[in-house]
């Protein structure tokens, strides 16, 4: 199944595979999301992917923000490590640029979503593939994501 299916069928259950826009434009980076939705690139909730010992811990957090790798030893007890390209796809079952925390292996994915996303009413994660999207209040991309906590990782 492509990934935006995935994220269609996943998102179904909430009531909102209608609410997945597709572009006719690339949205692999934050950039690119920000001027395909024209909205601030901080608005984009991207989704960073790390290894942590033989699992993945995703962090959806706001565009103009970078994990801070003091914050994130002091949260995880480890040095943040990106997954590498072969790894994102077999732990998320999407690409880099449509990596998303829906529908993802619970068993070796943890979904946290950073504090740097509430300032904002509603931000903008991507949907599985590089030009789709969904609109979402932190809460329900928080619900959705099935996310373990609000962390405070990122600067």
């Amino acid at each position: 199944m492509m990934g935006i299916e995935k994220v269609k069928k996943f998102l179904s259950a909430y009531n909102l595979a209608d609410k997945v826009m597709e572009f006719d434009v690339s949205s692999a980076t934050v950039e690119l999301a920000a001027k395909a939705l024209d909205v601030e690139p901080a608005r984009i909730a991207k989704t960073l992917s790390f290894k942590l010992d033989d699992k993945c811990v995703l962090i959806v957090c706001a565009g103009d923000v970078r994990v801070d790798n003091k914050k994130y030893k002091s949260f995880f007890s480890k040095k943040a490590k990106m997954l590498t390209l072969e790894e994102v796809f077999s732990y998320t079952g999407y690409n880099i640029g449509g990596v998303c925390p829906f529908g993802v292996n619970k068993d070796n994915v943890t979904v946290y979503t950073d504090i740097s996303l509430k300032r904002f009413n509603t931000v903008f994660p991507a949907c599985g593939t590089s030009n789709s999207a969904i609109e979402l209040s932190c809460d329900k991309l928080f619900l959705v994501s099935g996310s373990s906590g609000w962390v405070d990782v990122c600067s």
